[in-house]
């Protein structure tokens, strides 16, 4: 460990964790920390060393100058604080990096070691994945944890994946086991628009952040370059007659999946949030666009609707009369798999995916550094 500065005293804090590669899909993970790290003006008071973690031929060093003298910035993982006002001020402890490339378990209790010493109360995980998700719909967020009395408290979902994991697995793992609260966040990505940025994820793990530890975010421009993001999308789609019927066709299971789910618990959920941020008003306003307590406009009938989470589908694959009938709202990304990516998003290259149990493809290879195989990682339910 390098420290950079003298360990702060907190108030109330909570970590926030996002580390680029194989659980960072269209960088939406990393993307919302930066964000929480500008608009609140963290300060770095520690990193950790980079050759303990890193190869640096998969994460390389770059040189840049200032002012005529070259210095050099290695990968690794630095951790700032910033400190929320407001009636109640918090602090949050943000940690911001690159997936380590070797020694996880060390890389775990160094980050544990902090979280000890600043007295952190939870651990949000910040994590997003490549899915079967049209980039039309509120981008479904996944909310985890291996904790039954937090997942029961916090409405949560309780994780049951059995399978390949990345560093945040690892990690929500490793504070369990050492009894610190922890919670993961997962973004779905459209996997055929899975290059980065997607400001549309990123602004919805910032909602569902928002909503898990009861802050208010300021957004900044986020909302808009979600805006522009989806119209950027629709026109690219436009233009390719078999990439439109294929979104028509995630549209339609979409709005399938999400039809059951209209239940006066549902709808009574989803005016809860809009009641908390109509009330917390204010410069830096909240996006109506991107997370799954929005509203988005029906292209197909012109109707705005309130976007439901869907109920997760039994073994069989396909829901039961009394999944039609009512019940509790599960996750939309699938959370039953976790896997590597495993094709580019214009389906040339790449190894073959696994598929889910519905026999879809989830998977495809992402490059987050340019020189190596990517991709992201599946919620672990």
């Amino acid at each position: 460990m390098i420290e950079l500065e003298g360990m702060p005293e907190l108030i109330d804090p909570v970590m926030v964790a996002a580390f680029e590669g194989w659980n960072d899909a269209g960088d939406a993970a990393s993307t919302a920390v930066a964000h929480l790290d500008r608009e609140w003006k963290g300060e770095v008071f520690a990193a950790l060393d980079a050759e303990d973690y890193y190869d640096f031929q998969v994460n390389r060093p770059t040189v840049w100058l200032d002012g005529g003298v070259r210095k050099i910035t290695w990968p690794t993982t630095r951790l700032s604080v910033v400190r929320v006002g407001g009636d109640k001020p918090r602090d949050l402890v943000l940690v911001r990096g690159i997936e380590p490339s070797m020694r996880w378990r060390s890389f775990c209790n160094e980050i544990l070691g902090f979280a000890h010493e600043l007295g952190v109360e939870m651990v949000v995980i910040l994590g997003a994945l490549l899915g079967d998700t049209p980039h039309t719909r509120p981008v479904p967020v996944s909310g985890i944890t291996s904790d039954p009395d937090l997942a029961r408290t916090m409405d949560l979902e309780e994780t049951r994946y059995e399978g390949p994991t990345g560093i945040v697995g690892i990690l929500q793992e490793a504070c369990t086991h050492a009894g610190v609260p922890a919670v993961s966040l997962w973004a779905a990505v459209p996997h055929y628009v899975s290059q980065p940025p997607n400001p549309k994820a990123t602004l919805a793990l910032l909602n569902r952040l928002e909503d898990l530890i009861g802050l208010r975010i300021p957004l900044g421009e986020l909302a808009e370059d979600a805006r522009a993001w989806q119209l950027g999308v629709d026109q690219l789609a436009a233009e390719d007659s078999e990439v439109a019927e294929y979104v028509q066709t995630l549209e339609e299971a979409r709005d399938t999946a999400e039809l059951p789910e209209a239940s006066g618990e549902a709808i009574a959920r989803e005016f809860e949030r809009y009641l908390r941020r109509r009330d917390s008003g204010g410069p830096g306003g909240h996006a109506t666009d991107g997370g799954e307590g929005t509203y988005l406009r029906d292209p197909a009938g012109g109707r705005t609707k309130p976007p439901m989470p869907p109920r997760p589908e039994p073994e069989s694959g396909s829901p039961t009369d009394e999944d039609r009938s009512g019940g509790k709202a599960g996750s939309d990304a699938d959370e039953d798999r976790e896997q590597p990516a495993a094709g580019d998003a214009d389906g040339t290259g790449g190894r073959d995916g696994e598929r889910d149990d519905s026999g879809r493809d989830d998977s495809r290879d992402r490059d987050d550094s340019g020189e190596g195989e990517g991709g992201a990682e599946r919620p672990e339910s």
